[in-house]
């Protein structure tokens, strides 16, 4: 018995999370609380995913001693103990206290939280009024629902309601929404994730789909840049017009704070629209104003992001083309990426050739094969997992191999890898599909509050229902196979919907069914051919209008790479000059002033003389 693998798990998942969290968030700048909550949710939802396997193992043995227990004490010694053996009261407590935790942060905190981050009152109370004004409809519409199944279930005379089976009814419904979630998840990446790192080993083709996200963020940038030139004239008019003895005064200036520095010094540039028609405001005009401040900077930053990273990735897919038939093997940018003096030394530009230009197609290949096999022994087992008899269940046939052995390190390794590659389909889906655009994970501490609040909500809502759709796979669930065993802690904290019998005779049959036919529509791209055809660019093969916005995305990114290359021409000239002349000198001749375009009103810095005026002036 130790707890030293059980303890090394909840150590190094909480370092995970935190350390993802860290490079995704800004904890500097967001609230302290939106960081807590974050934190509790993704951690508590890797520790179910890194901790479940150790519940399998133990489950395995306890099975094992229950089969046995009537034999001679001989026969029970070969029932070993798993290496990662805990007393039996741990796991029960500890995802009572991981599960309830994570549905109360899923279900009444975090959604209160996303509203809030939006809210557009002025003080903490009316921010937490309005955010539940707004979560109203959504806790409406599920409470309605729980009161038809409350109904349903006091109707039927074989059942008795108490806390602990309405417990029960809460859990299982919650896990049941989010398997139907899953469903649509799975299906979907099951067969993208692996054609998707297939089509990545293609140069051309991940060139060419590249432009074509380039024009169509390019038009989501505009729009965003829009939006809040409105949103500025408007605060530029009121801010004008309040003055400081006006009630809402300060009101106003609180809706100023939001507004970056540089945005403001550009709006208090500009001419100042005629306010004769402007009518007074009113706190409830303000609230609504400053709610659109804060959705129109949040979107502007979101696709900001988003442009900055793609234009980088395009530049590497570009520079990896142009190396390709380079022959001195030595990898050239066009923009060299700041790097530490180590990494330069090991990743030098002859091994970065070899491995951009040569290597890193097959990793790619090899990646998509070995996740199309995955996949396929997924879907197979989701077809075939409520079978009684696990004949045809992969996962279930390879981890009873394993069972037979006692081989409890294959059972944890094995569990692992496939709750893992489930949790890596199911959560890139959620960041890929266009209509939910408008949250986005970005590295470098870009994410902002609204996008990392809706992971950890996903993750709560997507964690649980998954592992327990894994436990269904390699047949540790009676309610599965119909069968009765000795299940997981786990299971049996989680509960299950056999009170409701309509959902637990039909959804066995219904729910492989319909991942089956989500991943043959996935595969055959008829979202994307039904989408196209009503209007919404999609990258569909030859299709002309795919090609005109490819093409308008190669000139994008060309006008990109002009700008960014006369930047750096700028800046070379002015390093030169102050290597020539010297500190002081380049801070005479360089004026300090900024001249403002009045077409876009984009702030350009003077640059520093040329060679030949300094030739002159010397």
């Amino acid at each position: 018995m130790s707890l030293g693998p059980l303890l090394t798990d909840v150590v190094v998942t909480f370092c995970l999370a935190a350390l993802l969290l860290y490079h995704y968030g800004n904890c500097m700048r967001h609230h302290i609380v939106v960081t807590i909550a974050v934190l509790i949710a993704w951690y508590f939802s890797f520790l179910i995913v890194f901790v479940l396997p150790l519940d399998v193992s133990s489950t395995v043995y306890r099975q094992c001693i229950g089969e046995n227990g009537t034999v001679v004490n001989q026969t029970e010694l070969e029932c070993k103990e798993p290496w990662s053996h805990v007393p039996d009261n741990v796991f029960p407590n500890l995802w009572r206290v991981v599960y309830w935790t994570s549905q109360c942060l899923t279900w009444l905190i975090m959604p209160v939280m996303q509203s809030y981050s939006r809210a557009g009152e002025f003080t903490w109370k009316g921010k937490i009024k309005s955010a539940i004004i707004d979560n109203t409809i959504y806790y409406g519409t599920y409470l309605f629902i729980c009161g038809i199944l409350l109904i349903y279930l006091a109707l039927q005379p074989s059942v008795d309601l108490d806390g602990q089976k309405l417990k029960a009814i809460a859990a299982s419904a919650s896990n049941t929404w989010g398997l139907f979630l899953l469903v649509l998840l799975l299906g979907y990446a099951l067969v993208e994730v692996p054609r998707s790192l297939w089509n990545a080993s293609k140069k051309g083709y991940s060139l060419h789909y590249a432009y074509f996200h380039a024009a169509k963020l390019s038009c989501d940038k505009c729009e965003a840049q829009d939006a809040v030139d409105d949103v500025l004239e408007t605060l530029k008019a009121l801010s004008v017009a309040v003055r400081q003895n006006h009630p809402q005064f300060q009101n106003v200036e609180t809706i100023l704070q939001k507004v970056p520095i540089e945005m403001r010094e550009r709006m208090n540039r500009r001419p100042a629209a005629d306010d004769s028609t402007l009518e007074p405001p009113t706190e409830k005009s303000l609230v609504r104003l400053h709610k659109q401040v804060i959705k129109a900077l949040q979107t502007q930053h979101r696709t900001e992001t988003q442009w900055d990273m793609l234009v980088k990735k395009i530049f590497l897919l570009e520079d990896v083309a142009k190396n390709q038939v380079s022959h001195d093997h030595r990898f050239k940018w066009s923009f060299p990426p700041q790097r530490s003096p180590i990494l330069q030394a090991v990743f030098s530009p002859t091994v970065e050739w070899y491995w951009r230009c040569v290597l890193h197609s097959y990793v790619l290949k090899f990646m998509a094969v070995i996740c199309a096999i995955l996949s396929l022994f997924v879907v197979w087992s989701e077809v075939t997992f409520f079978n009684k008899e696990p004949v045809l269940t992969l996962f279930a046939n390879f981890l009873n191999l394993a069972k037979v052995n006692y081989d409890y390190f294959t059972i944890e390794v094995l569990s692992t890898l496939i709750i893992a590659y489930l949790c890596f389909c199911a959560y890139s889906t959620v960041l890929k599909i266009r209509v939910l655009n408008h949250y986005y994970i970005a590295p470098h501490h870009q994410t902002d509050e609204f996008s990392l609040i809706f992971s950890g909500m996903m993750l709560c809502r997507l964690t649980p229902p998954m592992c327990l759709n894994f436990l269904g796979l390699i047949h540790m669930d009676s309610h599965i196979i119909k069968k009765r065993i000795l299940e997981t802690h786990y299971t049996q904290v989680m509960g299950h919907m056999n009170v409701i019998a309509i959902i637990s005779d039909g959804f066995n049959i219904y729910f492989p069914m319909l991942m089956l036919a989500v991943c043959l529509a996935t595969y055959f791209s008829l979202g994307s051919r039904v989408l196209s055809m009503l209007g919404f660019q999609q990258f569909v093969g030859d299709d002309e209008l795919t090609g005109e916005l490819v093409d308008e995305g190669r000139e994008l990114i060309k006008r990109e790479r002009r700008r960014l290359e006369r930047n750096e021409e700028s800046q070379n000239r002015r390093r030169e000059f102050r290597e020539r002349f010297g500190t002081n000198s380049a801070s005479r001749y360089r004026p300090t002033s900024r001249s403002t375009d009045p077409e876009h009103g984009e702030m350009t810095y003077l640059l520093p003389p040329s060679d030949e005026t300094l030739g002159y002036i010397t």
